[in-house]
């Protein structure tokens, strides 16, 4: 299925999204991250997809914000225009997101990835927030999720210098999960998809929240919230069934109840 500004397909219970705007190394524009967040809330609601890849092409992932979109715009007409209220949505995604990034991760590509929960990369894969050499700043996540993700010092001299990094330095900061050759990192993303995709949907649900959780609350508080998952998981069939098929010695069935 293609919608304008993105591709969708499915492979098992792993639902794929990649964005198609590659005239542009697809730059980021209002409609194409609308189209995005409407089909991953649909991706969402579909109880048959347990996993969801985000991907691009192996020239780029998203090179950024469609700059010929803000050129002229004014202070007062970007507030108007809420712009990051469909980024936030991004966040309301109950189901894994795994990024497959190529290519050019710049800018609001690299907002994106970022907002993401797990990321394989091409080893050609280059990631940074060049906005200062624009005149201005990341306004979707930069300074905040890089900052978590690698660091203060590291942070700071990549937003100011608008540099970037490779795929592998990008790893030994934390900032991704895995480098593959690119001809295999799509495929290699796909396994880890699949691999969520066959645990208990209520425990990989409640397991993402209580990490992301932990970005945001002191040690106590996430503690708290990580007992209630706990809790709450054995009110489920699927702790019956997991812990029944451990003692049984085979295979458990899980049915996301």
């Amino acid at each position: 299925m293609t919608s304008r500004y993105v591709n969708l397909s499915s492979e098992g219970a792993v639902g794929m999204i990649a964005l198609n705007r590659p005239h542009v190394l697809n730059a980021l524009n209002r409609d194409l991250m609308e189209e995005l967040v409407t089909e991953l809330e649909r991706m969402d609601r579909d109880d048959g997809i347990k996993a969801i890849v985000l991907t691009g092409n192996e020239q780029a992932f998203a090179a950024g914000a469609d700059i010929k979109e803000m050129a002229d715009e004014s202070a007062v007409s970007m507030l108007l225009q809420r712009q990051f209220d469909v980024w936030d949505r991004i966040g309301g995604i109950a189901k894994p997101i795994i990024a497959a990034v190529s290519g050019h991760v710049l800018g609001g590509g690299c907002e994106l990835m970022m907002s993401c929960d797990l990321v394989v990369a091409s080893d050609t894969a280059r990631f940074g927030q060049p906005e200062i050499k624009l005149g201005v700043m990341p306004g979707a996540g930069g300074t905040q999720r890089l900052t978590k993700a690698v660091g203060l010092r590291k942070a700071m001299e990549l937003l100011l210098t608008g540099d970037t990094m490779t795929a592998e330095e990008a790893l030994r900061c934390g900032l991704i999960n895995k480098v593959a050759p690119v001809e295999v990192y799509f495929g290699e993303a796909l396994k880890l998809a699949q691999r969520i995709a066959a645990m208990p949907p209520l425990s990989v649900r409640l397991i993402k929240q209580a990490v992301r959780k932990a970005q945001d609350l002191p040690l106590a508080e996430g503690l708290d919230y990580e007992h209630h998952c706990f809790h709450l998981l054995f009110a489920s069939d699927d702790q019956k069934e997991g812990m029944q098929a451990f003692l049984e010695k085979r295979s458990p069935q899980f049915r996301g109840r």
